[in-house]
């Protein structure tokens, strides 16, 4: 996965960037076939947002969120992320009862 880091109005240490990279791996637990990561972090007065947008095999996921805490800021983002992955990968399964379909036939 390429993952980009950046960030607007915002110094971003070692510790953002390792708090980021490994709640971006929670998504990757999910969804192991992300091929693109961008992360934007933003601060405006007391105003916190953290932006991502994921390239994924099929689709592109985006999310933000903003928050009085880059920290929170950031879980928020990820959970959000998180949901789309989980909801992506169930779409790709096939979730048709085969069974029932069988039955139906047979009761025809």
């Amino acid at each position: 996965m390429n993952l980009n880091i950046s960030g607007h109005h915002i110094d971003l240490t070692d510790a953002l960037r390792d708090y980021v990279s490994t709640k971006l791996q929670r998504v990757e637990r999910h969804f192991d076939h992300v091929i693109d990561a961008e992360i934007v972090l933003e601060v405006e007065k007391q105003r916190h947002k953290a932006e991502a947008t994921l390239k994924l095999s099929g689709t592109t996921l985006h999310a933000e969120a903003v928050e009085a805490d880059m920290y929170a800021a950031i879980d928020v983002m990820i959970d959000r992320l998180d949901r789309q992955t989980r909801k992506f990968k169930e779409k790709l399964t096939d979730h048709h009862n085969r069974e029932g379909q069988q039955a139906q036939i047979n009761a025809s």
